[in-house]
């Protein structure tokens, strides 16, 4: 069974519900079909009940296993609108801008979510990143502990050689643009919660830089240091160490002569990039010239997930997507 089919046959056990919210896409309708008639999770969809299941029957989508839920539907989102208003009435929302608000299919949808009405949510299929993710940014947040949203990517290399069977974590690949040493170490401590979801071993995480134990020195490197001693004081059972170059962190022969004694070096499945350049370049680097399948972004660090779909994604990549949302709801 590949990770993937692992993946699909964890969320069936759990049975979440999961909100997708762009019912005016065909990849959307599709993927709720398949996600119900699969038995990976059950469907809530968004928008207007006749409207959305004539869009379904123009693209063929069997959704009559889902549930449709209007955001014109006053009973259902005007007790939303209140919830609404009071999450956000200290920033200056008013009640009529929260009624205004829970029309939009995507802060309906996150409110459904916080209000426990659904356990995942995923979109992004039809919206850019900054307007998909400001609903769940503003409602549900970050998790206790961490003040830092940020994404991974789910690597999966043909060869059992690289992290763990093949399946590797590279962090962070599309979000946070310059972290700081804070922020870079709540990245760290996030990937490594979602590698216990997903992978359901133990982490051992890297924190990358140009530099190897002190073969360079910058203000680049010092900040990788000093996210990983954050690390090891907020986390002290999590297995991490830095500062490491990509392949002394991937390799065991060179981990062994570049960071000899490292319980990380040459045997890591989550690696931290410093900065976004390097995490987006490297995940697509793995991708394209290495041949490794990549799973996301995913949105690590929310209270609850709330997921982003690349707005070239596939009814395939949103069910994928939906499995994962609805095994990090657990």
């Amino acid at each position: 069974m590949s990770f993937v089919e692992q993946l699909l046959e964890q969320a069936r056990k759990l049975n979440k519900k999961v909100v997708l919210p762009e019912t005016e896409d065909a990849r959307t309708l599709q993927a709720a079909a398949t996600l119900v008639k699969e038995k990976i999770c059950r469907v809530v969809l968004v928008g207007e009940p006749d409207q959305v299941r004539a869009d379904a029957r123009k693209c063929g989508a069997d959704i009559s296993g889902c549930e449709i839920l209007s955001p014109r539907d006053e009973t259902l989102a005007g007790p939303l609108a209140e919830k609404l208003y009071q999450y956000r009435k200290q920033k200056g929302l008013t009640l009529d801008q929260a009624r205004e608000l829970i029309k939009n299919p995507l802060y309906f949808g996150t409110m459904l979510q916080k209000e426990g009405m659904v356990d995942g949510y995923v979109a992004g299929a039809t919206h850019t990143t900054a307007d998909n993710l400001r609903p769940a940014l503003q409602i549900i947040k970050a998790k206790p502990g961490l003040k830092t949203v940020s994404t991974c990517m789910i690597m999966v290399h043909p060869n059992p050689k690289f992290g763990e069977n093949g399946v590797m974590i590279f962090a962070d690949c599309g979000m946070v643009e310059m972290p700081t040493a804070e922020q870079l170490a709540d990245i760290a401590i996030a990937s490594a919660q979602t590698w216990r979801q997903l992978v359901g071993t133990e982490p051992r995480v890297a924190m990358l830089s140009y530099s190897t134990k002190g073969s360079a020195n910058s203000s680049d490197t010092q900040k990788v240091l000093k996210a990983t001693e954050l690390v090891k004081q907020a986390a002290p059972g999590l297995c991490v160490d830095g500062e490491m170059q990509f392949d002394a962190a991937l390799l065991p022969s060179v981990g062994e002569r570049k960071a000899k004694g490292s319980p990380v070096a040459g045997r890591a499945n989550v690696f931290v990039f410093p900065d976004l350049d390097a995490g987006n370049i490297g995940y697509k680097i793995a991708e394209r010239l290495g041949g490794a399948q990549a799973l996301g972004p995913l949105v690590q660090g929310m209270a609850k997930p709330a997921h982003d779909l690349s707005r070239g994604c596939s009814a395939d990549d949103i069910v994928k997507v939906a499995a994962i949302s609805a095994i990090m709801a657990e």
